[in-house]
């Protein structure tokens, strides 16, 4: 990756983490309202998986130089997505504390959660391909 990727995919990322906080402590009441659920599952729990999903993503374009070998990749998914996991609760802990308009909810962070899950290993499944289609492009130096 180039270093002008490099800071455009940060630019990206940090502006998701914006647009994360202003999606979980604006007040959107005068907002018109939507079904509240698609197919028996709320509404709001599916907001919250597409929310949270791209984190591991966003977070591996923005910073994937740090996972060259097997070992380092498990250590940048697994921070990436304790980091994912924190943001989550802190959100969710700060609705609930800092707003009169939102309620923090444990269904929420299990949202959130999952999302973060199933997206992380994605990245780790990707990153490891990759790392394996890049040793098998060195010859072998017996």
């Amino acid at each position: 990756m180039t270093r002008r990727q490099s800071i455009l995919f940060r630019v990206i990322f940090y502006t998701y983490l914006a647009a994360v906080a202003l999606l979980c402590f604006g007040n959107f009441s005068s907002a018109p309202s939507v079904d509240l659920s698609f197919f028996g599952i709320p509404t709001d729990k599916i907001v919250h998986f597409c929310m949270f999903f791209p984190f591991p993503v966003l977070a591996f374009l923005a910073f994937d130089k740090y996972t060259e070998t097997a070992r380092t990749s498990f250590i940048f998914v697994g921070a990436t997505f304790i980091a994912g996991c924190l943001l989550a609760v802190i959100t969710e802990i700060g609705q609930a504390k800092l707003t009169t308009y939102r309620s923090g909810d444990a269904r929420d962070f299990l949202a959130d959660f999952i999302a973060l899950a199933l997206s992380s290993l994605l990245i780790l499944y990707i990153d490891l391909r990759k790392q394996h289609k890049k040793n098998e492009a060195v010859p072998s130096e017996n």
